[in-house]
């Protein structure tokens, strides 16, 4: 990968506030793949003590958002336009790794597959697994770097 196409990447990611608040971080970036991790903290958890859905589905989207814009074109943004997610088991962890992979990158839409993984005590498990599809559009951000 180029290291202005990871650029774009990279910059996608730090421009989201949000993410940036919950803590996740990017960890990799490759052509048509992507990874975040976050070390998840009591804000992240919902009232039985496991990490809340919404964040297992946050990282999904955000890293699969991050892995479509590394397969478009420089003057080209993504959407999400839908996602699907299975929750696969109820996660604990000490550290939540999320990957996502470009199964089909077309001139409208991109289609991704992404895993959560919950690693705690040096063992990781699949926690859950999203398709999420975007749409490529013309740049939405005429800040950023080309």
């Amino acid at each position: 990968m180029d290291d202005l196409r990871e650029s774009r990447v990279r910059h996608i990611f730090d421009s989201a506030n949000f993410v940036r608040d919950l803590g996740m971080e990017l960890t990799r970036v490759e052509d048509g793949s992507c990874e975040i991790t976050l070390v998840p903290v009591a804000r992240h958890q919902q009232q039985h003590g496991l990490i809340h859905a919404g964040v297992l589905a946050i990282m999904a989207d955000h890293v699969a958002g991050c892995a479509a814009r590394s397969v478009v074109g420089a003057d080209e943004d993504v959407l999400t336009v839908e996602f699907k997610i299975n929750f696969l088991r109820p996660a604990l962890a000490d550290r939540l790794r999320c990957r996502a992979q470009v199964l089909r990158a077309g001139k409208t839409l991109v289609v991704i597959e992404s895993e959560v993984f919950a690693e705690k005590d040096s063992a990781e498990q699949l926690v859950s697994k999203a398709t999420v599809t975007l749409a490529v559009k013309e740049s939405l951000d005429l800040g950023r770097p080309r």
